[in-house]
C-alpha cells in the first residue's frame, strides 16, 4: 500500500512567532542592570507574573503567487512581552495578513526595534529607573485591525 500524501500549506501558516535566537542580544542590552535573564520558550501565560503589549517594526512578504501584492512594511507589528519568575521572559510577535488576498504574511523582523522594546520592558519590570521612550510618529497607512493577528487575540495596543 502506498504512502499517504499530505498537501503542504501554500505560504505562511503561523499567526505568531517567537525569536529565541535574539535572546543573547536582549541579554547583552540589559546586562548592565540585570545580572542574568532566561528565555521562556513556551507561548503561554501560565506562571507569568507580568505582561505588556507594544509594537515593533517589520516587513512582510505575501507568498500567494496569485496575489499582486509583493509585500508591505509595518511600524505597528504587535508584540506581547511576558515576565516569568527568576528573570524569565518571552516575547510573542504577531503576524499580519495581506490586504489583497487575506493570507498570512512572512515576517522579517526589525531586530533592533525588538531588542530595544524587550530590553526596555525587562529593565522597567526590574525596577531600573528608565526615561519613557519617545517615538516620533511616522507617516504611513493606518493600522488595519482586521489584518492584525495581535488585534484578533486582543493584545494589540492599537
Amino acid at each position: 500500500m502506498g504512502r499517504k500524501k499530505f498537501a503542504k500549506p501554500n505560504g505562511e501558516t503561523r499567526t505568531s512567532f517567537m525569536f529565541p535566537s535574539l535572546h543573547q542580544n536582549v541579554a547583552n542590552a540589559v546586562s548592565d542592570k540585570i545580572a542574568s535573564t532566561r528565555f521562556h520558550g513556551k507561548d503561554d501565560d501560565r506562571d507569568s507574573t507580568n505582561e505588556y503589549s507594544t509594537h515593533v517594526m517589520g516587513k512582510f512578504r505575501c507568498n500567494n503567487q496569485a496575489c499582486s501584492t509583493g509585500g508591505w512594511g509595518s511600524k505597528k507589528v504587535a508584540i506581547l512581552i511576558r515576565r516569568y519568575p527568576k528573570n524569565g521572559y518571552n516575547a510573542v510577535v504577531f503576524n499580519q495578513r495581506c490586504r489583497s488576498c487575506n493570507r498570512l504574511g512572512t515576517l522579517t523582523l526589525d531586530e533592533e526595534s525588538y531588542v530595544d522594546r524587550v530590553a526596555y520592558r525587562l529593565k522597567k519590570w526590574a525596577g531600573v529607573p528608565m526615561e519613557q521612550q519617545q517615538y516620533t510618529r511616522k507617516e504611513g497607512l493606518p493600522h488595519e485591525s482586521s489584518l492584525c493577528e495581535g488585534c484578533k487575540r486582543g493584545v494589540c495596543r492599537q
